[in-house]
């Protein structure tokens, strides 16, 4: 049973940070690429940063670059995402994937897996 668990969000003034956890279990995580997405109210589910599976590339969405970065512990099976001088505009719900390539598209059905999600408020 394939199971990807968030935490690490919550409310968080502007400027502040917060570090991202997703803990997974249930498929090879060494092997799939993972990523975040946020949703924010109103808006569609994007990428905004992605890991490959041993870690050695890296993509992030444009507005996170130099704030955010994301990173992996094979051994503990969870992949992290360091979140620096939030800003308002952050605030979304964000997602764990297992899977996609490091644009966020799907490789293949067989492996898409997401969390259910943390939220992430930035605001004074």
């Amino acid at each position: 049973q394939v199971q990807l668990v968030e935490s690490g969000g919550g409310l968080v003034q502007p400027g502040g940070s917060l570090r991202l956890s997703c803990a997974a279990s249930g498929f090879p995580f060494s092997y799939l690429a993972m990523s975040w997405h946020r949703q924010a109210p109103g808006k569609e589910r994007g990428l905004v940063a992605a890991i490959t599976g041993a870690g050695r590339r890296t993509n992030y969405v444009h507005s996170v670059k130099g704030r955010c970065t994301i990173s992996r512990d094979n051994a503990k099976s969870t992949v992290y995402l360091q979140m620096n001088s939030l800003k308002p505009k952050d605030t979304a719900v964000y997602y764990c994937n297992a899977g996609r390539d490091l644009t966020g598209v799907p490789i293949t059905s067989q492996y898409d897996y997401w969390g259910q999600g943390t939220q992430v408020t930035v605001s004074s």
